[in-house]
């Protein structure tokens, strides 16, 4: 009986446990802003800092939560294109946070200065909850 009892406990923890590290969903009215960079000079890892270090300035404006970047996983699977250079996933608390960065002095400057300049093709994806 003391060991059923034991087992029982241990399976539970490690449900709790699990449940625990589960990520929670995003906040109502949130906005997902996910841009895909294909460079001019494809893999040019110069380039790819430029554009890192420029999205570094973008960091400190209103309503931007998380800012996160990564390069592409190679894959095989025919509906994943892991022919970008560089990918960002950013969250804002609210559309009317998105709209303000579109137009903020410090998102233009790095887009003109450095986005534009080392890309070949962006694609943006805006996704609201």
């Amino acid at each position: 009986m003391k060991s059923f009892f034991s087992i029982t406990i241990s399976i539970a923890s490690l449900f709790l446990i699990s449940c625990s590290t589960i990520a929670p969903p995003a906040p109502h009215g949130s906005v997902d802003h996910v841009v895909v960079i294909w460079l001019k000079n494809p893999g040019n890892p110069t380039d790819r800092q430029a554009i890192l270090t420029a999205s570094d300035n973008l960091r400190r404006i209103p309503g931007l939560l998380t800012l996160d970047s990564g390069f592409p996983l190679p894959s095989d699977r025919p509906v994943v294109d892991d022919s970008f250079d560089i990918a960002f996933t950013m969250r804002f608390d609210s559309v009317n946070s998105l709209n303000a960065y579109e137009c903020d002095p410090r998102h233009l400057k790095e887009v003109t200065e450095v986005l534009k300049p080392l890309s070949q093709k962006i694609l943006v994806y805006d996704i609201t909850r």
